[in-house]
């Protein structure tokens, strides 16, 4: 549990990327764009994304619209995934969803700035919020190694078209 000064330094955190989000950028040349929504808060991101040669994320466009936890979430992801493989980016993703539904924060992992976000999680309707950015980018990472354009996608677990959605980076059957 946070105490006062931790969570003022948090809140502080939070609404520095949210100000000053890392990553607002339309990216001149990207391999996918993705989009994504949260019907319940209105949240909206779009992602565009461009792959190195190895496997690896080169560069992140993280163009959003909406609350301050969303857009936040968003713009410590660009800090974190710019430079990583794809696997690594799985693994945060996963890990700070497992936060976002209660585990305690990992401190085997660096998840950067994501810490200031831990407090979300006593809040469910805002859990996604903060998992937005990165149910979009699973899925544009997903929709990229399969070759296909990615599904626009929401925070309901559905896509806009009314199919389940697999945000998982496992390959479809």
């Amino acid at each position: 549990m946070m105490d006062g000064p931790m969570d003022a330094l948090y809140r502080e955190v939070v609404l520095d990327h949210h100000r000053h989000p890392r990553g607002a950028r339309p990216l001149d040349d990207y391999d996918v764009q993705a989009a994504g929504k949260n019907p319940s808060c209105g949240d909206e991101v779009t992602l565009q994304v461009r792959f190195g040669d190895t496997d690896r994320i080169d560069a992140v466009g993280v163009l959003s619209q909406g609350c301050a936890i969303s857009t936040s979430s968003g713009s410590m992801m660009a800090e974190l995934i710019e430079g990583r493989s794809i696997g690594e980016v799985k693994e945060l993703a996963a890990r700070f969803k497992q936060v976002m539904h209660g585990d305690e924060f990992p401190v085997d992992v660096d998840l950067g700035d994501l810490e200031a976000l831990e407090g979300v999680k006593k809040f469910p309707v805002r859990i996604k919020c903060a998992l937005l950015p990165w149910i979009t980018l699973l899925d544009a990472v997903l929709a990229h190694r399969e070759g296909r354009e990615p599904d626009p996608v929401n925070t309901e677990g559905l896509t806009d078209d009314g199919r389940p959605m697999d945000v998982t980076l496992e390959e479809r059957k």
